[in-house]
């Protein structure tokens, strides 16, 4: 008997409702994953992730989409981390998000942590397509293992594009099977947490941020447009997210 892995897709749609506020049109999910409205915050909408499953587990293939259309304003985060499973399925599983924000639009993407479990196997692509003038704040959280656990496998890929124009295109490797040296003091140097931030404004365009570390596990730097990326590498997610978040405090 094949065994295939489940198939999950969300997709988001927020528009300005005329009113100062901001609409979803569109809040749509199938499979594992519910994407859920709370509580507005002024004139931005709020929308959390919830995993109506475990996973994704090996042969998984889920897909989130969220598009953030002119004048409006979306956050979106998870009820909980993400946790990454061996399955029956063979092969890796896939967890592939596309982000577009309009100009003059404005996207807060903050999911809590994906946490890469023993025995798995996962490949994640996320990439954001902003036209010039939108905003962005973007944060991705890697956990390998849990604790007292060696990590799984995981291959990561974040792409953030800015009025056509590619301002970030990294991949991380890391775990059982990965190149060698992912877990060397030019990378995570034993470290079991690593995260990024990415901070989309114009006004950077203008008044680049001057690259410089942030204590001794994190550095921000400028990229190639009005954006700045923070990197950082912890023993555990609750140090990964205080960094990040004091990276995030100290841009305003």
């Amino acid at each position: 008997m094949t065994v295939t892995g489940v198939r999950g897709s969300a997709r988001i749609v927020a528009r300005a409702d005329g009113r100062g506020g901001t609409a979803l049109p569109v809040l749509d999910g199938e499979g594992p994953l519910a994407p859920r409205r709370t509580r507005s915050a002024g004139a931005e909408a709020r929308v959390m992730v919830v995993g109506a499953m475990s996973g994704p587990l090996g042969g998984d293939r889920f897909t989130l989409a969220a598009r953030v259309e002119e004048g409006a304003r979306l956050y979106v985060g998870s009820a909980a981390a993400t946790l990454a499973l061996p399955g029956q399925a063979k092969g890796e599983a896939r967890y592939d998000v596309r982000l577009d924000v309009a100009a003059g639009a404005e996207l807060r993407w903050l999911p809590e942590q994906l946490i890469l479990a023993g025995g798995s196997d996962l490949r994640v692509t996320t990439r954001a397509e902003l036209a010039a003038g939108a905003r962005l704040v973007l944060r991705e959280e890697q956990v390998l293992g849990r604790a007292g656990e060696q990590s799984g496998r995981l291959t990561s890929r974040l792409t953030v594009r800015v009025g056509g124009r590619t301002v970030l295109d990294q991949e991380l490797a890391c775990g059982p099977g990965a190149p060698g040296g992912w877990d060397g003091p030019a990378v995570l140097s034993g470290r079991r947490a690593v995260g990024q931030l990415v901070v989309v404004r114009p006004e950077f365009a203008e008044a680049p941020v001057a690259a410089r570390m942030l204590g001794e596990d994190a550095s921000l730097v400028p990229l190639a447009g009005p954006a700045a990326l923070v990197t950082a590498v912890a023993p555990d997610a609750l140090r990964l997210r205080g960094l990040l978040d004091e990276a995030l405090a100290g841009l305003g």
